[in-house]
């Protein structure tokens, strides 16, 4: 069931993508906590997070509404953001507001299409679904499968779509027009402009994570421009 309170509580607003896997330094829910918590207090309008404790965390410290996703790797199967039900089962018992699922066009670890999942999503959870995608053919199939919300996340990350240095804003604009859900904004936002530009194209709200929480990340882009210069 859409819960409209979150829809509006979200709407043209910055999501802050708060996650570090394992092999990062900034591992751990404590950590991750607190660095939702900074982004709160910084005015963000939601948090997207990964592990199912990480979510439990995450909610115990702010009342933002939560994407929450586990990454997990099957052999064989590109497919790893909340691949299987197993994993939507521990984003659903961590408390997340909203499930995000890989909506490629890429089958799921057990055979299963988007559409065939979505589907077996909504008849086993009271949880609204993120469709993460990388195509506009990908996020019309997710709302006519019965996502909550389209999100650009995968757009560059599949052997099928664009690879751009930057924002995919030809595909914010085609799935905002075109969406009669939420279209979210995803995927290498590095500054403020790109995030309102995304805005004004129709993203209903932006995430941004590695610009704002990966301080490793943001420190290499800073040595490596500084390194071009010589």
């Amino acid at each position: 069931m859409v819960d409209a309170d979150i829809v509006k509580q979200l709407k043209g607003g910055l999501i802050v993508s708060c996650q570090a896997l394992e092999d990062e330094p900034l591992y751990g829910s404590e950590i991750m906590a607190k660095m939702a918590y900074a982004a709160k207090l910084g005015g963000a309008a939601g948090i997207r997070a990964n592990y199912a404790q990480d979510i439990k965390a995450i909610k115990e410290v702010v009342d933002l509404p939560v994407i929450g996703l586990i990454k997990r790797k099957y052999d064989g199967c590109p497919v790893y953001i909340t691949p299987t039900m197993r994993e939507v089962k521990d984003v659903v018992e961590a408390g997340a507001d909203i499930v995000a699922i890989d909506a490629t066009k890429s089958l799921k670890p057990d055979g299963k299409t988007t559409a065939e999942f979505i589907r077996d999503i909504k008849k086993t959870f009271d949880i609204m679904i993120l469709a993460d995608v990388s195509t506009y053919e990908e996020g019309m199939e997710a709302e006519k499968a019965g996502a909550d919300m389209v999100s650009t996340t995968l757009s560059g990350y599949t052997p099928y779509s664009p690879k751009l240095e930057g924002p995919d804003f030809e595909l914010v604009k085609r799935l905002a027009k075109d969406l009669r859900i939420p279209l979210i904004a995803e995927g290498r936002y590095w500054t403020p402009e790109e995030v309102v530009k995304a805005l004004d194209l129709g993203a209903h709200a932006v995430v941004v994570g590695t610009a704002i929480t990966r301080p490793k990340d943001i420190t290499a882009r800073f040595v490596r421009a500084i390194k071009l210069r010589s």
